[in-house]
Order: C-alpha cells, then sequence, then structure tokens
C-alpha cells in the first residue's frame, strides 16, 4: 500500500528515467505562435507578467532583480500545473527540486549582502527598539531565521504539492467504497483545489524570495 501511494513521486522508476524532463514538458506543450505571433495566450501571458512586475518594483528597490522573480514564478508554476496531469511526474513535489531554486538564490543574496552591504547585514540583525538586554537573543535568533529561509522556501512549497498528491491517492485507492457521483464531485472539487494551490504556492515562492532579497 505505501509503495503504490508513493510510486508517483519516485524519480528513479527504471535505468532511463527520464522523470526530470517533465519540468520541460510545459516547453513542448506551448505552440510556436506562443512566442513569434500576438494571441490571446500571449497577451494574457503578457498581462500576467505586467501585474507582477507592478507588484515586484513595489516590493524592490534593485533593478534587474523582476526578471528572475517572474521568471521563477513562471517555472515553478507551469511545473505545477503540469504535476496534475496524469501519469505526469510532478518535479515540484520534490525537496531538491524546490531547494535547488532557493538555496542558491538565498546564498548570491547573502554573499552580496555581507561583502558589499556589511554594515545594514549587521543593523538587520538587531531590530529596531530592542532592549540592550535582549540584543544578544535577538542577534540569535535573526540569525537562526536567516539560515533557515531557505529550508522553509523549499519545504513549503514541497509540502504543500505533495499533500494533495497524496490525498487524491488515497480516495482513488479506496474508490470501491464510495457512490460513484460523490466520487467526481470529490475530485473535481479537489482538482479546483489543487489549481489554486498551484497559483498560490508559485506566487508565495516568488514574493517570499523577493522580500528576503529586498532586506538587504
Amino acid at each position: 500500500m505505501m509503495n503504490n501511494l508513493f510510486s508517483v513521486f519516485d524519480p528513479c522508476t527504471g535505468t532511463l528515467s527520464m522523470n526530470w524532463i517533465s519540468s520541460f514538458i510545459f516547453l513542448i506543450m506551448m505552440p510556436n505562435k506562443l512566442w513569434f505571433l500576438q494571441n490571446k495566450n500571449s497577451l494574457m501571458n503578457k498581462l500576467i507578467m505586467t501585474m507582477l512586475n507592478k507588484e515586484m518594483t513595489m516590493l524592490m528597490k534593485y533593478k534587474g532583480t523582476n526578471l528572475i522573480s517572474i521568471s521563477l514564478f513562471m517555472l515553478i508554476l507551469w511545473n505545477n500545473l503540469m504535476g496534475l496531469l496524469p501519469h505526469v511526474f510532478t518535479s515540484s513535489a520534490h525537496l531538491i527540486f524546490s531547494l535547488s531554486m532557493a538555496l542558491p538564490l538565498w546564498m548570491s543574496l547573502m554573499m552580496y549582502g555581507w561583502i558589499k552591504k556589511t554594515n545594514s547585514m549587521f543593523c538587520h540583525l538587531v531590530p529596531t527598539g530592542t532592549p540592550g538586554i535582549l540584543m544578544p537573543f535577538m542577534v540569535l535568533i535573526e540569525t537562526i531565521s536567516n539560515i533557515i529561509r531557505p529550508g522553509s522556501l523549499a519545504v513549503r512549497l514541497t509540502a504543500n504539492m505533495i499533500a494533495g498528491h497524496l490525498l487524491m491517492s488515497l480516495l482513488g485507492n479506496n474508490n470501491s467504497m464510495m457512490m460513484l457521483t460523490t466520487m467526481m464531485i470529490v475530485f473535481i472539487m479537489l482538482m479546483m483545489f489543487e489549481l489554486a494551490v498551484a497559483l498560490i504556492q508559485s506566487y508565495v515562492f516568488m514574493t517570499l524570495m523577493t522580500l528576503y532579497s529586498s532586506e538587504i
């Protein structure tokens, strides 16, 4: 039971497993018209990117980082959506996928901050108005919270994506005990919920990474 339940998250299903290629399957599904000609898909894509660019501009004071944030959003969103299709490997439900995006960005931001803006980084360790007796404890707490940021980002995305898939797997294995109509209604509601989670988690990942970078 447990092997079947978690088999959809197994990246090694054979000697020539190509499951991780599903992370870029959306490039194959998109027609060339989306990239070269003006159409409804390209207009909607540009509208989303324009809205995100305006929001990131308010949060981020450095120019040029919006491109990275929006690219992260689109990559995570498409991987989350592709993972909802049947028999498609869900790469965003793996910790190594989200950690490989969060850890390099966090390390590059920390290296830039401590090398170029050392005084500003030290100021962030002690919030304004902290009593003198609490300053050593605040430095320790802020340091720990800063270190675990990439891990919390990765675990948040992975846990939210894997929870819905596990729930649908459990319901699918017990469909004999459910009426057909009730099962269809439950699965439709779950799919709508998973679509919302796929969008929200990609937005949360992008927003939190932007907020972390804006503190430098």
